[in-house]
């Protein structure tokens, strides 16, 4: 009885401890500790409760769905653990599931006016999902939005002084005019947002579902992640590493959308540089490039709002063009989320996917849109609720299959912005940095230099100042590092370089260093400036639902 006590009195306290992690958005070790408290008793709803909160912050709905469930099986009458459990079915979409956990949450609590609240919402939700699904076309009926479409017949006001596209040739003069008027929150007419989303679905409709990319060599690639609607943060990669153009070209992995409440800004930027050199940039599928997850998190909103409700169907058609994967020199497998439930996947039968749909809830196109490493053997249930986890034995296997040496991907928010996992032969690269104004995280993204494609990975801060610091992380035994302080000197996308084997060379930065070892580069690590930008909150375009909860 005395260590029960004990034990009881400890996980009170870890609970405490938890729960500050959380509040300081820390809640990858919140998460930690709540697994804690609840080992030592695991008979407290709170604690599940309070773990599957944490899950949903990551985006583990699925995760989030079991601990909220384990919460309402201990105590059927603790209201939270189906307000949590519904909450996380609205964020995967699952409206009608979401309904039954807000009824019982009013029936447990029938004064409360908060629960009252959510409960006639998600009631509005669930109406109005019926009542798209009575109206719908069938697919077979369907007809593409994209042929309806003459841009040339669109006037241009004559009072209209945004970005102009002479002919039919956009230009970097255009997209430098373009993306000077997003900074200071100016549209694009209508016509020329039309013209650049159906000659990018021109193209990318002539492509295969996995990419070939060949990087000859002495040249260069970069790897972005996740953007989410982030437009500020898409233009300090700019700044820094260039713009995309022959000479220094891009793969950005999936989710260039949702969330941000820039998305609109972001897509129509890519857009234009794929349209100026399609052979600049590469824009692969993430799970973020569907219907639903832009019905729920705001790409839909916002385009509605600044566009219109036509361009909100080009879009999805545009979305279901996008290649699910690349394969640089034959070498390094790039695709948004991950590996797949069985062995034996070969990349032609990547190549062979009928992409050219909304994503299904299973499957290898799911698989590859919505996977997630794990750090264990085997596979393992998703903690998002969609797709699987796979561990570092399935990384290898698929490589080996293949004869590749690398898979990277994206699709989840790291601390540092990448994270290097599988033994190395998998990293995660997430460009979004402080993703939705609250998680601290650093952006990255990966540059690789042919033909050995060592994988240089940048990160990057979300903090105004006017320094930037470099850390060269050396591949001696003691992984010695050492600093460069560096004073901003002008230049788009302008490296400096120390002299050390491997490092980058280039352009736009002084600096002085108090250490000359000379050791192989392995890493390059940077801390550098976001860009300022107005204050509109991300998710300000959702589901007015799902706002509710963020």
């Amino acid at each position: 009885m005395e260590t029960q006590n004990s034990n009881v009195s400890r996980a009170e306290e870890i609970k405490v401890l938890a729960n500050e992690a959380f509040k300081a958005h820390k809640y990858g070790q919140a998460i930690d500790l709540y697994s804690q408290a609840i080992e030592l008793n695991g008979d407290n709803a709170v604690y599940w409760a309070n773990r599957a909160f944490a899950h949903s912050k990551l985006e583990e709905y699925g995760s989030a769905i079991q601990d909220a469930s384990k919460a309402t099986e201990i105590d059927p009458k603790y209201s939270k653990g189906y307000y949590r459990r519904g909450a996380a079915y609205l964020a995967m979409g699952k409206f009608k599931d979401a309904l039954k956990d807000f009824q019982q949450v009013k029936k447990i609590c029938p004064n409360d006016p908060d629960a009252s609240k959510k409960l006639k919402e998600c009631e509005k939700a669930v109406m109005k999902l019926k009542f798209e699904e009575a109206i719908a076309v069938p697919e077979s009926q369907r007809r593409s939005v994209a042929d309806s479409i003459d841009f040339h017949s669109i006037d241009v006001e004559p009072q209209y002084s945004g970005a102009r596209i002479e002919g039919d040739i956009v230009t970097l003069d255009f997209i430098k005019k373009m993306m000077d008027d997003f900074k200071n929150q100016k549209c694009l007419h209508k016509r020329y947002a039309f013209q650049m989303v159906l000659q990018t679905r021109e193209i990318l409709q002539a492509l295969p579902s996995l990419v070939d990319i060949n990087v000859p060599e002495g040249k260069h690639f970069t790897v972005c992640g996740d953007v989410h609607g982030q437009f500020y943060d898409l233009l300090n990669i700019f700044e820094l590493n260039g713009f995309p153009s022959e000479e220094n070209p891009y793969l950005f992995n999936g989710d260039f959308v949702d969330r941000g409440s820039f998305s609109l800004e972001v897509i129509l930027t890519l857009f234009a540089f794929k349209c100026m050199c399609p052979s600049a940039i590469y824009l692969s599928r993430g799970n973020h490039e569907s219907k639903s997850m832009n019905k729920i998190y705001g790409f839909e909103g916002e385009v509605r709002s600044k566009l219109s409700e036509t361009f909100v169907e080009l879009f999805a058609e545009v979305f279901c063009c996008l290649p699910l994967a690349h394969v640089i020199n034959g070498k390094v497998f790039v695709v948004h989320g991950g590996l797949f439930s069985v062995d034996g996947v070969k990349l032609s039968d990547i190549k062979a996917i009928d992409r050219f749909c909304e994503p299904p809830e299973e499957g290898l196109m799911c698989e590859l849109l919505w996977s997630d490493p794990q750090p264990f053997p085997g596979r393992g249930p998703s903690k998002r609720g969609v797709g699987l986890s796979f561990g570092k034995d399935v990384t290898r296997r698929f490589l080996q299959d293949n004869n590749l040496d690398l898979v990277v991907r994206s699709h989840e928010v790291k601390d540092e912005g990448y994270e290097i996992e599988h033994d190395g032969k998998l990293i995660t690269v997430f460009s979004a940095p402080n993703y939705c104004d609250q998680m601290g995280n650093k952006g990255a993204f990966i540059r690789f230099e042919a033909p050995d494609l060592k994988p240089n990975i940048v990160t990057f801060s979300a903090v105004v100042s006017s320094t930037c610091s470099y850390c060269f992380l050396l591949t001696n035994p003691f992984a010695i590092s050492f600093s460069f302080w560096g004073k901003r000197s002008g230049g788009h996308g302008s490296w400096v370089g120390a002299e050390v084997t491997g490092a980058y060379c280039s352009l736009a930065f002084e600096f002085h260093s108090s250490c000359s070892d000379a050791a192989t580069l392995m890493m390059l690590f940077c801390a550098f400036n976001m860009q300022p930008h107005p204050n509109v909150k991300p998710m300000a375009y959702a589901n007015n639902f799902l706002r509710m909860f963020s």
